[in-house]
């Protein structure tokens, strides 16, 4: 879910239109279907949409198990990291294809980057939360974004965490990914870029580890496709970093390049039975993280729909996306497979834009997407020898494009700037999403009313705020 797309999207040449050509049989149902003729599109001009919007975030297939194999493991990190490239391009594929058929957008859907941060650092890692329990967790996200995107209720929670720190959480996730991917142990195949130091608690890294000087020009490589406008930057930055890594010996390289996808049966329904790990000792923290899960996963995918669907002329002057219901119930229902299947939240890309940029405008675009997911179920043993360092380029470049949104943050107004301080700040340097959300929405009613401003505070955002005091004392108690 990140920006990239944002650059020179605005600066496309617009080509004459030109009357697509009569469909019979199966062709003309489809172009029927997705209305071809009135979004003056045709089947080349999709297919092209489609394979430039699956090159532009098809990085998750490799990044989305390498973060979540830090947190989802039997005995050892990266046991289940086949599994998790199986289920990453599955709930991708089942998600983006929903969205084809049911809202009939050129939108593509992923594990979300930044969530998927959130659920292996934070919930797994940071609160000790265990990976079964954490999927339930995500699973019951995804029940409930269900039940209110068919409700009312979702939009008095979308105004309940107010737009500055709805902008900042974006910034300081953006930090938090960049931090992650160049702060990995050389011994674990990570960059090494930042490293823990006794004294000073991190410092730079050295040039004499061959990891570090290849994820170094890998970040040159792909700061390079990425001004050049090369479509699949980041993608093309990781397989460029790994290929280097495989030429000089500092990665191994993949033993096959094709291989029958492995039905994931240890992550397969976790999200269910993992239910029963939850007890009155984890219930706040389960609480905690379930309240972050929901409201990031709802405002990514709400800011991505209205952003993109602008970007490609869906949103008219009355400010209304059509179908938006059904493209929420498309990603409401992608969470909940992604969680059975075994991976974070899943949501709508803003890469999606990428595709729209080259024409596409139905339905159909997703819809090869979708295929293309389905594809890369077979390539499995080219992503697992892809190592660490290789996509530390892509979370680097995620982070800047992220830090973007700063700008919006009112920096004169004392009462939105500390607030979004406090989150971007303790995010990364935290080493927690959530802790970094929960100073900013505790932060952000009371200053406001120090100022005499609590008539811009709504009831909701008291009661979240109340929710995260309420965890600290719980954790304080608890803890300590």
């Amino acid at each position: 879910m990140s920006n990239e797309i944002d650059l020179g999207l605005e600066e496309r040449e617009q080509e004459p239109f030109q009357e697509p050509p009569s469909y019979s049989g199966w062709q003309a149902a489809i172009a029927r279907y997705f209305m071809f003729d009135y979004y003056h599109t045709g089947f080349r001009t999709e297919i092209l949409a489609g394979l430039t919007t699956f090159m532009t975030m098809a990085y998750i297939l490799v990044v989305n198990p390498l973060i979540l194999s830090d947190a989802i493991f039997l005995n050892e990190p990266r046991d289940l990291f086949s599994e998790l490239v199986i289920a990453t391009a599955v709930s991708s594929a089942i998600g983006t294809l929903i969205m084809a058929l049911l809202a009939k957008y050129p939108f593509a859907l992923a594990p979300g980057m930044g969530i998927n941060a959130f659920f292996a650092y934070s919930v797994v890692l940071g609160l000790g939360i265990d990976w079964r329990l954490a999927l339930a967790c995500v699973f019951v996200e995804g029940i409930i974004f269900i039940l209110l995107t068919v409700t009312d209720i979702r939009r008095h929670l979308i105004t309940a965490v107010p737009d500055v720190i709805k902008v900042a959480t974006g910034v300081g996730i953006g930090l938090f990914l960049a931090y992650i991917g160049l702060s990995g142990a050389v011994e674990t195949g990570g960059a090494g870029l930042i490293v823990a130091d006794e004294v000073t608690k991190t410092s730079f890294g050295s040039f004499r580890q061959p990891a570090t000087i290849l994820a170094t020009v890998g970040i040159f490589l792909t700061a390079f496709l990425m001004l050049r406008r090369i479509k699949g930057a980041l993608l093309w930055g990781i397989i460029g970093t790994a290929l280097l890594g495989w030429v000089f010996g500092v990665a191994a390289p993949p033993s096959g390049f094709l291989a029958a996808p492995v039905f994931p049966a240890d992550l397969f329904g976790v999200a269910i039975t993992g239910l029963a790990g939850l007890n009155a000792a984890n219930f706040f923290d389960f609480l905690a993280a379930l309240l972050v899960f929901l409201f990031v996963d709802m405002f990514d995918t709400i800011g991505t729909l209205a952003g993109v669907g602008k970007q490609a002329g869906y949103i008219g002057e009355d400010g209304e996306l059509p179908r938006a219901n059904q493209a929420l119930t498309a990603d409401a229902i992608a969470t909940t497979a992604g969680a059975v299947l075994g991976t974070s939240s899943v949501t709508t890309y803003v890469e999606s834009a990428a595709g729209i940029s080259e024409g596409g405008r139905t339905g159909f675009t997703a819809v090869v997407v979708a295929l293309l997911f389905v594809v890369a179920l077979f390539l499995s043993p080219v992503f697992e020898a892809i190592p660490a360092f290789a996509t530390a380029p892509a979370l680097l470049i995620v982070g800047v494009l992220m830090m973007m949104s700063v700008v919006h943050i009112k920096w004169n107004d004392l009462t939105e700037a500390i607030p979004a301080f406090l989150t971007i700040f303790f995010i990364p340097l935290g080493f927690s999403i959530a802790e970094g959300l929960s100073a900013g929405l505790i932060a952000y009613p009371i200053l406001k009313t120090f100022q005499g401003r609590s008539n811009e505070v709504p009831a909701v955002t008291w009661i979240l705020a109340l929710i995260f005091v309420t965890r600290y004392i719980f954790m304080t108690l608890r803890f300590g």
